[in-house]
């Protein structure tokens, strides 16, 4: 009998696809999430965004693989592309994808982070 280890992380994140949660104050979540082929910019095979919405529904919250981030860089710094990151309302910082299971606990984090205000 073949033993295959399951990355509950993965199997969660990829359950979400399509949910989104509304929340008491008018902020609302939203999760898109594919299995695609692993690739150069794609190494762990899965293209996703996690976002945050407030009353307005402007996203101010989100981390997400789904074009090269758009970084701030200065004149002769070297150009790396990033694929994976994060927008903290008009913030873009690099993302380092850890896992599934990782990205939840971030992205929730932040969440609880925006909502106590701090």
């Amino acid at each position: 009998m073949v033993s295959r280890r399951v990355d509950v992380g993965l199997e969660t994140l990829l359950s979400l696809d399509g949910e989104v949660y509304p929340m008491d104050n008018g902020y609302w979540t939203q999760f898109r999430v594919k299995r695609v082929v692993q690739s150069k910019y794609i190494p762990h095979g899965i293209d996703y965004s996690l976002t945050m919405h407030d009353r307005s529904n402007r996203r101010i919250l989100g981390y997400d693989n789904a074009h090269r981030a758009k970084l701030k860089r200065k004149k002769y710094g070297a150009k790396r592309i990033e694929w994976d990151h994060k927008h903290d309302r008009e913030k873009v910082s690099d993302y380092e994808f850890e896992g599934a299971g990782q990205l939840l606990d971030d992205f929730w984090k932040d969440v609880n982070r925006i909502l106590s205000g701090t």
